[in-house]
C-alpha cells in the first residue's frame, strides 16, 4: 500500500461536512482538522497497483466543498 497525506482547504464554512464526507466515506486512515492554509489533514493508504491520481480524484475530490488539496507522496527510505 501508497501511503499519502493530502492537506485540503474547504469553502468557508464547510469544513466539518466536508469531513463528515470523508468520514462516512471510509477511506481514511486518519483525519485531522489542521490550523493554518488548509482545513483538513488526511492520511489515506492506496491499495496496490492502484493509479494514486486516479484513486484520489474517484474517492475524495467529489466531495462538495472542497477547494483546492495538496497532495504529499510518501516513500519507503528506511
Amino acid at each position: 500500500m501508497t501511503c499519502v497525506f493530502i492537506q485540503i482547504r474547504c469553502r468557508p464554512g464547510t469544513a466539518y461536512r466536508v469531513a463528515s464526507d470523508i468520514v462516512l466515506r471510509e477511506i481514511h486512515s486518519e483525519l485531522y482538522s489542521t490550523s493554518g492554509e488548509y482545513d483538513l489533514l488526511v492520511k489515506l493508504y492506496i491499495p496496490e497497483g492502484e493509479d494514486v491520481g486516479k484513486f484520489i480524484n474517484d474517492k475524495l475530490l467529489d466531495i462538495d466543498g472542497i477547494e483546492r488539496t495538496l497532495t504529499t507522496l510518501t516513500f519507503r527510505a528506511f
